[in-house]
């Protein structure tokens, strides 16, 4: 089913006995969402109104949104808390943001138990391969080279699949609701680096001109925030941290692409520099 399809989404509720709601549904690739903005806009922002309404009607325990670092916007000193201003520079980001202003709303006004999640960078096994670190290793495993945008000097911080999924349960059994909670990691790399990471990693190269060899810088996207640097002392009170190594998660990560990258179809479209820019179908919209 589709969440932008309130009658689907209304008899859900009415024959299923949902008790909880983790809304992660969302258009979420930053690189296509500056060519098809109205898509983004459409699916995050209706389709979350959909289902919060469904799940209000419904009267679910709780409802958790699940949003992203990207609402704060890029910093490259100070450090996001959870009070920290939204802006967003991208129209996925942009998209989570105004979704996340309604859910909110539900708190305001019904006192609806909506918790709303912001993680940074996640990665591991079975992840699509247009995000950049299944790309780098698919690339790299073909023997083609990374795709850097621009200067490869924008940090992301990674968080390994099963951290994630701990936050979400953690925040499952002790988030308040109306509250906000960042998910976030120490860990953190330029682009550049991750490149020259995974080239070693699969390559099994340590010289220089060699790494370069794997690079190829492109032009970079209408915009690339440099960091997301967040403060997560709000998880860490409930309990959570994240525990997998990036060296036991990064390994973990090349050996299932090496067995499983084949078993997508059409995936290596998703290896392109940039996104194929043909138009998604128009959506008909409420």
């Amino acid at each position: 089913g589709d969440i932008c399809e309130p009658d689907f989404i209304k008899q859900l509720f009415e024959t299923e006995k949902i008790d909880i709601v983790l809304h992660f549904a969302a258009q979420t690739h930053v690189d296509l969402s500056f060519w098809h903005a109205l898509e983004f806009t459409y699916v995050n922002v209706y389709g979350t109104n959909v289902l919060v309404a469904a799940a209000h009607e419904a009267n679910v325990e709780k409802f958790v949104y699940v949003s992203t670092d990207e609402v704060y916007g890029g910093s490259t000193d100070e450090e996001f808390d959870e009070s920290s201003p939204k802006r967003p520079t991208n129209p996925y980001a942009s998209s989570k943001a105004a979704a996340e202003c309604f859910v909110q709303s539900y708190w305001e006004r019904y006192q609806f138990p909506v918790v709303i999640t912001r993680s940074s960078n996640v990665y591991g096994p079975h992840q699509y391969p247009e995000k950049v670190i299944p790309k780098f290793i698919s690339l790299l495993q073909q023997n083609r080279k990374c795709c850097i945008h621009g200067s490869g000097l924008q940090r992301r911080n990674f968080l390994y699949a099963t951290d994630v999924v701990e936050a979400f349960l953690t925040v499952l059994k002790e988030g308040k609701p109306g509250e906000i909670y960042n998910i976030g990691t120490n860990f953190e790399m330029s682009v550049a680096q991750l490149a020259k990471e995974l080239i070693h990693l699969i390559k099994k190269t340590s010289s220089e001109s060699e790494m370069e060899h794997w690079m190829d810088y492109v032009k970079d996207r209408p915009t690339n925030d440099l960091r997301y640097p967040m403060n997560s002392e709000k998880m860490h009170n409930l309990g959570w941290r994240p525990k997998v190594p990036w060296k036991e998660g990064i390994k973990k990560t090349i050996e299932w692409y090496k067995e499983n990258f084949h078993n997508w179809k059409n995936a290596d479209k998703a290896l392109e520099p940039f996104p194929a820019t043909e138009p998604f179908a128009q959506p008909s919209g409420p």
